[in-house]
């Protein structure tokens, strides 16, 4: 009732209030709800390692003294085939281009540990952007941790966007290159291509790049189109045609490289936003975290742990249906959720040898319910065969 109220009533507004709607694509998996959780400081959205985790488009509100920053959290790109094999919803294809359409500034989001696909754009995320290319857009390159060789990174730099970034020009130094050790630096410090409006004396954005640009092994050499003097038009509107043999996207104000799951730069992107932000009302009641239902947040939580301990397909298949929602006597949450799956050997293995599987998900979903809601949670879940 609390949240239902705070979203209904006209929010709050400080004296000079700044706003930024920002949406956060890629491809299924890359990331981008943990991205999400830890700029927001609470686990709001569900996280596994199965793809399609993100089923809807949801919201998280970011409140920072007069700024306001409006986190779209959008369903993996992904392609009607794709989305009939996982059983996804319509909403599935259309809801990252309505966020698009929405979209104050775009982060793309790439996964560097993913050798097959850390090299191009997806066909999907390039169509999303070439659709809109009026709204900046920023390359967050995800779990750059877990990348052994780290001047890899350069090569992927190069190729994400075909070697310009804000306008300008890159060059990989190849001393930098064949130099593994390397590994040690600070993923941020290998690029940072301020925007022209951030380049302001003393900001953070505009001391950070020269100190970034000495240690990075990236040249900005020359203009391209006037970026930066202010005659730059920017990218123009692209067919299908267009992209058919384009694997980056040129038009990146902006790349940071961080770890989303340890939180590594996350801070630094934070900083970022809240920079961009422009003059404009808030949307939202500064104590509204997501526009997301108390009860949505439940089910994406024991969605997540379904898909994170059912093997292959399995998970896509569950069906829940909430029984009990209520308050106790001592303040303490009180759910009931059925699990409908479609055959008796789907139940066996939902439900585990002597029930582990299904207590493992009651617990730990519980778990993550006390910390997003912070009180305690008491939460059963019953398994059965779908009519």
């Amino acid at each position: 009732e609390e949240q239902k109220r705070l979203l209904e009533n006209r929010p709050d507004q400080p004296q000079n209030p700044k706003v930024l709607r920002i949406a956060i694509i890629g491809a299924p998996n890359a990331g981008k709800s943990t991205l999400s959780n830890q700029l927001l400081g609470r686990k709001v959205f569900p996280v596994s390692k199965k793809v399609h985790t993100t089923r809807c488009k949801a919201q998280g509100v970011i409140t920072h003294k007069d700024t306001q920053l409006i986190i779209l959290d959008t369903p993996g790109l992904t392609n009607p085939l794709k989305a009939k094999r996982h059983n996804l919803d319509e909403a599935m294809l259309t809801d990252p281009w309505d966020s698009m359409k929405h979209a104050d500034l775009v982060l793309v989001l790439v996964d560097v540990s993913d050798h097959w696909t850390r090299n191009s754009l997806s066909k999907e995320v390039l169509k999303c952007l070439s659709q809109f290319p009026h709204i900046p857009s920023v390359l967050v390159l995800n779990k750059v941790d877990i990348l052994k060789k780290k001047y890899l990174l350069l090569e992927i730099v190069a190729d994400l966007t075909e070697g310009i970034v804000n306008g300008k020009k890159l060059e990989v130094k190849s001393a930098f290159k064949q130099d593994s050790s390397s590994s040690a630096k600070s993923p941020l410090q290998i690029t940072q291509a301020s925007p022209p409006e951030s380049k302001v004396p003393g900001s953070p954005c505009g001391q950070e790049k020269n100190q970034a640009q000495e240690g990075s092994g990236l040249d900005k050499n020359s203009d391209v189109g006037g970026a930066g003097t202010g005659e730059f038009q920017g990218p123009k509107h692209c067919g299908p045609e267009d992209l058919k043999d384009v694997k980056g996207w040129p038009h990146f104000q902006e790349i940071f490289m961080l770890a989303a799951l340890r939180g590594e730069e996350v801070d630094t992107l934070k900083r970022y936003l809240l920079m961009q932000a422009k003059p404009g009302p808030w949307e939202f009641h500064s104590d509204v975290l997501t526009s997301q239902s108390p009860q949505e947040i439940c089910d994406n939580i024991i969605r997540e742990k379904v898909l994170e301990y059912l093997p292959l397909e399995v998970p896509y298949g569950v069906t829940q249906v909430m029984e009990i929602w209520e308050e106790g006597e001592c303040g303490e949450l009180l759910i009931m959720q059925s699990l409908l799956v479609p055959r008796e050997s789907h139940k066996r293995m939902l439900i585990g040898r002597g029930g582990k599987v299904i207590s493992r998900i009651a617990r730990e979903a519980g778990q993550d319910l006390m910390n997003a809601f912070l009180c305690d949670v008491r939460l059963k879940l019953k398994v059965e065969v779908k009519g």
